[in-house]
């Protein structure tokens, strides 16, 4: 299903080959060492996909990643990431163009690691409640006395999840167990550095421009020539972080943010958190799409339209 702004799914099986069809993205293969990304509409949340989508939601997602990708290898010596282009590969015929174009993204053919690299900063949502339980997070000691979305008095934490297939729930996990998945004990060192590191970076990044990142998931592979660990996937946007606004930001009371959680708010608040073909009131829609334009514009530095020309 596609209009002008909307698109729930993609159809390019005549020009390349569908490798894997996600929750939100399609990925096609343009040659043997190329992926094709294509960012849907479709929007998934409690690891179920909603029946309904965010207009010009992929967009969004694959031009804040692209610009994080160009921020971050430039602040960062040694990294790199999954992302080649954004121009479209040539087997897509002319007529299809403009509805791939800005959701689309040429990347690296890389070996996933099967884990999610989770970095927390503050103490939230489901860190808050664990640490008000035994003062613990993800099996990590934190310091007693602190106050929700307080930020970890020692700096981020690293808390690795197992990477769940579609349908399934992603488990927190040791260290330990994040290097036995990577079957690499070098590899997950490289990850949970690497992990780190971006973190700060972007922390850095975002709060000079009104947002606090609060926490967020990383996705790495490896470069099957090279050897080398390289930052994959959706890079700091709004659905894989929690970004807060700077301003009315207080410890000790929940922060307003400009992310998925206004989605999760409402589908907890309407008790279909996880249910299947839930479709979202239009206010919903509008509220999602408008909270993820905010983060464009303050991490970007322009508008939407002002980027993708319309």
């Amino acid at each position: 299903m596609s209009t002008n702004n909307l698109l729930l799914a993609s159809d390019l099986s005549s020009s390349m080959p569908l490798v894997n069809k996600g929750k939100v993205r399609d990925i096609y293969q343009v040659n043997p060492s190329t992926l094709l990304f294509i960012t849907t509409d479709r929007i998934s949340a409690f690891d179920v996909a909603l029946a309904n989508g965010i207009p010009f939601k992929g967009a969004l997602l694959t031009l804040i990643s692209a610009h994080w990708s160009h921020i971050l290898t430039n602040a960062i010596p040694g990294l790199r990431t999954h992302v080649l282009t954004l121009d479209l590969p040539t087997q897509i015929p002319h007529a299809q163009q403009n509805t791939y174009r800005h959701r689309s993204m040429q990347v690296h053919n890389l070996v996933p690691f099967k884990i999610e690299a989770i970095v927390r900063g503050y103490l939230t949502r489901e860190a808050w409640d664990s640490y008000q339980k035994d003062g613990t997070v993800s099996g990590i000691s934190i310091p007693a006395g602190l106050q929700e979305s307080e930020a970890f008095p020692d700096g981020p934490i690293y808390t690795p999840s197992t990477k769940a297939d579609v349908g399934e729930h992603d488990e927190d996990i040791s260290e330990a167990r994040a290097a036995e998945i990577v079957g690499s004990l070098k590899y997950a060192h490289r990850i949970k550095e690497l992990s780190l590191e971006i973190y700060k970076v972007a922390h850095a990044y975002a709060y000079e421009r009104g947002l606090i990142l609060a926490d967020t998931k990383f996705e790495f592979g490896l470069d099957g020539e090279s050897g080398e660990v390289v930052l994959a996937d959706e890079i700091l946007t709004p659905e894989s972080s929690r970004f807060w606004k700077k301003e009315g930001y207080e410890v000790g009371r929940d922060a307003e943010g400009v992310d998925k959680q206004f989605l999760r708010d409402w589908l907890v608040e309407k008790g279909l958190e996880g249910r299947e073909g839930v479709v979202l009131p239009m206010e919903v829609v509008r509220g999602t799409e408008e909270k993820y334009r905010e983060a464009f514009r303050r991490l970007v530095g322009k508008g939407f339209e002002e980027v993708v020309g319309r």
